[in-house]
């Protein structure tokens, strides 16, 4: 069979497991089952069809809305549905037909559970980070060049700086800053990537927030303490170490060495 038609399928599947991922967001955040009831309407409440919930192809042959009440739809929904699909498609790309690619997936999966509801709600769901540590460090076996030590000490590295972060914000200003979400997220994600990938993931966690957070404040007149979701770009830069992060740093040395 042809390489491309491999691909193919895991987009499809990785758009399919999108589709369920709106869901997740949607529903975690309020405590409801993420499996019962069926998918609905958020306006009406009428069940969606099976041919309604086609990922991405019924949003465009529905034209983004309620084939009921004609609500409009969120085109978030086929943005994660997409996104969901590509990160597939680039973890068999990377791995090919394996155990590695389905753990790569199902860690990003969450990553982009995660990066939606802290925009929507600034929480990070502790059902999916306590659960997730663990989970990752058992990963560390699965990979032969993480071992379980560096896993170890990237959970360390990765939720030990927040938390030295936080500690010392609040001791200087008296004031709550770095959220235990964020704490938590970071030991997961250095869990799964190792002690080398949080130092990548906080730099360009940083960056981006810099780049893309100030404008953000400053376009909303809002001052420094304007609370921004840090957990996104946590997300981001642990998913770019991930399929980027070994061309970056070669690329970055270059650079410096002239």
């Amino acid at each position: 069979m042809p390489e491309s038609i491999f691909q193919i399928y895991a987009f499809v599947f990785g758009a399919c497991i999108g589709s369920f991922l709106n869901v997740c967001v949607y529903r975690l955040p309020s405590y409801q089952s993420i499996v019962k009831p069926s998918s609905h309407c958020p306006a009406c409440n009428t069940p969606i069809k099976f041919y309604d919930n086609i990922p991405i192809l019924s949003y465009l042959f529905l034209r983004g809305r309620c084939r009921h009440c004609k609500s409009s739809i969120s085109f978030r929904y086929v943005c994660v549905e997409m996104i969901t699909g590509l990160c597939a498609l680039s973890a068999y790309i990377k791995y090919g037909l394996s155990i590695q690619a389905l753990i790569i997936f199902t860690f990003i999966a969450a990553l982009i559970v995660i990066t939606y509801i802290d925009i929507d709600h600034k929480i990070i769901p502790n059902r999916i980070t306590l659960p997730g540590i663990p989970l990752c460090l058992l990963a560390s076996f699965a990979f032969p060049e993480l071992s379980f030590k560096d896993a170890l000490l990237g959970l360390v590295t990765g939720g030990g700086s927040l938390f030295l972060i936080a500690w010392g914000y609040k001791t200087i200003t008296k004031k709550d800053g770095m959220g235990g979400g964020d704490i938590k997220l970071l030991a997961m994600i250095g869990a799964m990537i190792g002690w080398q990938g949080v130092i990548f993931t906080i730099y360009m966690a940083s960056a981006l927030g810099t780049l893309i957070g100030l404008p953000l404040m400053l376009a909303g007149k809002k001052n420094m303490k304007y609370a921004i979701p840090f957990g996104p770009f946590l997300s981001i830069g642990s998913i770019t170490y991930i399929f980027f992060g070994n061309t970056i740093v070669d690329w970055y040395f270059l650079i410096i060495q002239g």
